[in-house]
């Protein structure tokens, strides 16, 4: 039975969702979403599962050196990240949570994540306790099966893309991925596409990384200084290695088919080697969900 808008948003959430509580480390939630292979998940009371927040990569990135949340080492723990890991997640997780309603249906939950401008939102029931948790991949999944969709890529992507250079330090990409409120950024040189890093590429360099071995000395200073292209070319970390890559004149269907075939989140729109622009699952739900 196809899917309407109308139905209910757990006919699409993932149930029997993982969740941490609020004491755990830090550096053990790091390990729990790349051991999950999340890239966010929701903070929850030990006992009655509650939600109390939510954890995204980028709120890692964040912590590690790109914004505000490194105040906390800073401040609290006078810089020394190898102790300020073993914090409780509850310091550096969203409070005020977005999330929505059982009963609520698809296109609340669609309208509610454009205006609150998220990628992911936990469903509770009616004490609070989350009992799925639905994401951006799951609606574009339901939407591209509900109409032909056609358009092209070029007259949607992004254009003015927010790159950083293979030469540019990994503080400078956190601090950029902060600041643009982004959670990827395409590494460029010499006007060439080289690859793609995300905030879980971030978090992998500080969860079993580079970095991570040099957390057991309490400075990562040096390790935050290298190169991007210390991720860039280490197998072990780098998630995204096998970029979607495609033509400005594609289809709109042929990237939403390629995306999920693919799982990737993103593609990047390249012409003779040059980056000409940006697609992102976000921008496809809209597109479909408008022209729905």
């Amino acid at each position: 039975m196809m899917l309407d808008l109308s139905s209910s948003v757990m006919e699409i959430a993932t149930i029997n969702v993982q969740t941490l509580p609020q004491t755990a480390t830090i550096m053990n939630a790091t390990k729990f979403m790349l051991s999950k292979n999340f890239r966010r998940f929701p903070i929850t009371d030990a006992g009655t599962k509650r939600l109390r927040g939510v954890v995204t990569a980028t709120d890692f990135v964040n912590f590690f050196g790109g914004g505000s949340k490194h105040g906390i080492v800073r401040n609290r723990y006078n810089g020394n990240l190898a102790v300020a890991v073993n914090a409780e997640v509850k310091e550096i997780m969203e409070r005020d949570v977005v999330y929505i309603e059982k009963d609520a249906s698809i296109e609340d939950l669609v309208e509610l994540m454009f205006e609150k401008k998220v990628g992911g939102c936990p469903v509770v029931d009616e004490d609070g306790v989350v009992i799925g948790i639905v994401t951006e991949r799951d609606i574009l999944k339901l939407l591209a099966k509900r109409r032909k969709i056609d358009g092209i890529t070029s007259d949607f992507m992004t254009k003015n893309v927010v790159t950083i250079g293979a030469k540019d330090t990994i503080e400078t990409a956190m601090k950029t991925m902060i600041k643009k409120k982004f959670r990827r950024l395409p590494v460029i040189e010499d006007g060439i596409l080289l690859g793609l890093i995300t905030s879980r590429e971030i978090l992998a360099y500080f969860g079993r990384g580079e970095a991570f071995k040099m957390l057991e000395y309490g400075d990562v200073g040096e390790a935050i200084r290298k190169p991007v292209s210390t991720i860039l070319w280490n197998s072990e970390i780098n998630m995204h290695r096998d970029v979607l890559i495609l033509p400005k004149d594609v289809l709109i269907s042929q990237v939403v088919s390629s995306m999920i075939e693919k799982g990737h989140g993103v593609a990047l729109i390249v012409e003779k080697g040059r980056l000409e622009g940006i697609i992102t699952e976000k921008d496809l739900i809209k597109f479909l969900y408008e022209s729905s």
